[in-house]
């Protein structure tokens, strides 16, 4: 018999682990979907582990900037949960942790709450600081979710290539999170963009051996594949 889980965001995790092929279990419907649907099912749970009351009145700006350091808080936590989970080399616990931060902090960011309907009463104040932290936390999670399925044995740089285009959006200049875009694209088979992206890392740290690497890499890519192209129409002209 199956051991149920009480805990939601525990259940998101398990979906997540299903989801990045390290659950024992197959899910059949997209993560995003999983997650709603839980979310859906537990909100009321998940607002009082946070402390947090449902209302449908309006709640005054001091009790949501409460709730805003709350989530932040807890967020915060679960990320270095993950850390210390990625340090001991337990990358399947690291990413159920770095996605549940992620999770929680749905509820806060701007840019993804009016997609969501339903999800809280209401979204709580974000002030200058919050949002700071909040994209902190996320690039923070992003970045390490890119650097544990690296770890894998057989790597999923599509979703590799996913994460750290997130961090991009918000750190154009992350030195890691370009890395692992260039690394990732020229895996996927996009040698130009690979090499504009290792470029770009190497701007930002010129000594690094893996990204001199990967650019080499990249260029002699980008060789062959003029070389065949030429040899091509070398072809249909001489015939």
């Amino acid at each position: 018999m199956n051991r149920v889980c009480s805990d939601p965001l525990q259940k998101v995790e398990q979906s997540v682990l299903a989801h990045e092929g390290l659950g024992k279990r197959h899910i059949s419907f997209s993560f995003v979907r999983s997650c709603h649907r839980i979310l859906e099912n537990q909100r009321l749970e998940v607002l009082e582990s946070l402390d947090m009351e449902p209302s449908l009145e309006a709640s005054s700006p001091t009790t949501q900037v409460k709730s805003a350091e709350a989530l932040l808080e807890n967020a915060a936590r679960l990320k270095t949960e993950g850390n210390t989970f990625y340090k001991e080399k337990n990358f399947r616990s690291a990413i159920g942790r770095y996605h549940r931060a992620l999770l929680v902090l749905r509820s806060l960011d701007p840019n993804v709450l009016a997609s969501v309907k339903g999800f809280t009463p209401d979204r709580p104040v974000l002030e200058s600081e919050h949002e700071t932290r909040l994209r902190n936390i996320q690039v923070d999670c992003y970045n390490n979710l890119a650097a544990c399925l690296l770890q894998k044995q057989e790597v999923d740089y599509v979703r590799v290539q996913e994460y750290s285009l997130r961090v991009l959006q918000w750190r154009p200049e992350d030195a890691k999170a370009l890395y692992r875009a260039g690394v990732a694209t020229l895996e996927v088979g996009d040698a130009q963009a690979a090499k504009h992206y290792l470029m770009l890392a190497s701007t930002v740290q010129p000594n690094d051996v893996k990204v001199l690497k990967h650019l080499q890499r990249a260029e002699e890519k980008i060789n062959r594949e003029l070389q065949k192209e030429k040899a091509m129409y070398r072809s249909m002209f001489s015939s």
